[in-house]
């Protein structure tokens, strides 16, 4: 198994497992329970900085609002997700911006909105773009930072590893036969089927497509041709068709062939049942697997509902929730 950054645990053994996290219930805390604080909560680097869980609470609930961006309701369970910390707390309004949006788009909407009260407080990115935007992060450590596994996190808290996945791809058995490898994709019985999501330039979920492309024809993490190569082969045979797969478009045949995580996947096939057959096919020989990380804006216009919305994320509570929807949360015990 390759991952964008390092070799990291395994994923493969916790998809099915109901897991017990370790560490404190719900969303860690500390302290005795004080429920006010005079920090500063832009420069709160850690739980500690508010003095316990309360006092970070009542921070977040006297800023009223929660931004965030380019998270769909139906991508790894965000929609539970999003509910649950509604209802926990329901002082704070979350307002979701561009939820069909890309990690690329999440950066160029925190440039263009700096400085005002609509900006996102919170990102949701693939590695790539997380590296190339540490500038725009503000460092938190997460009251279960100890729990995290140290290759899915930059030392420092600019941004942590939360749920994952293997690339895999989806098919429709009704509209394409079964593939058993990569290189079955070039045939002609796949002719303008394929899919991938998003822009690799711009999206994880397209750029881990490629990664897995990758790694299946020889390459490496740090020498992508191979996985550029079968693409462009992909697209010379007719195979490729641009359009950025959703249930709708696998519902009316669009996209009969989708790379994608298997979380994703598995959620396309389950919101389609009775419409449509949706199969999903890990290939056998190297996989590609990657995380998908949190990060705090330096430029947070409500940085305390940031900061909980993080300890939240990364509570037994939040991770049981990336499980629920099919992904790998970071906090799951190795086996």
């Amino acid at each position: 198994m390759v991952t964008p950054r390092t070799l990291i645990t395994s994923l493969a053994a916790t998809a099915m497992l109901a897991i017990g996290l370790t560490g404190c219930s719900g969303t860690a805390a500390s302290g005795t329970g004080t429920g006010a604080s005079t920090t500063d909560a832009a420069t709160a680097t850690s739980l500690s900085a508010f003095g316990d869980l309360p006092a970070l609470e009542s921070a977040a609930k006297a800023e009223g609002n929660l931004n965030v961006i380019a998270l769909p309701r139906d991508w790894a369970n965000y929609g539970a997700v999003l509910d649950a910390f509604s209802k926990k707390y329901p002082e704070i309004a979350i307002n979701e911006a561009s939820p069909d949006g890309s990690s690329a788009e999440e950066i160029q909407a925190a440039d263009t909105l700096k400085g005002q009260d609509t900006a996102p407080d919170v990102f949701d990115l693939g590695l790539a773009v997380a590296l190339s935007s540490t500038d725009r992060f503000a460092p938190y450590k997460v009251a279960t930072w100890s729990d995290i596994p140290d290759a899915l996190k930059e030392s420092t808290g600019l941004y942590t590893g939360d749920y994952g996945g293997y690339l895999a791809v989806g098919y429709d058995p009704d509209a394409v036969p079964a593939p058993t490898q990569l290189s079955d994709l070039l045939g002609a019985a796949y002719k303008g089927k394929v899919a991938i999501n998003g822009d690799p330039t711009q999206a994880g979920a397209a750029f881990a497509a490629v990664g897995m492309a990758t790694v299946q024809n020889g390459g490496a993490v740090d020498n992508f041709q191979p996985g550029i190569d079968f693409f462009s082969k992909l697209n010379a045979a007719g195979n490729f068709v641009k359009i950025d797969p959703t249930p709708a478009t696998i519902a009316s045949g669009e996209t009969p062939v989708v790379f994608d995580w298997d979380y994703l996947n598995v959620g396309y096939g389950t919101k389609l049942a009775g419409q449509r057959n949706w199969k999903v096919v890990v290939f056998p020989g190297t996989g590609y697997a990657g995380y998908y990380n949190q990060a705090v804006s330096k430029d947070a216009p409500h940085p305390a509902a940031a900061r909980l919305w993080q300890e939240f994320l990364y509570s037994d509570a939040g991770q049981n929730l990336w499980l629920a929807g099919g992904a790998r949360p970071a906090r799951a015990p190795k086996r």
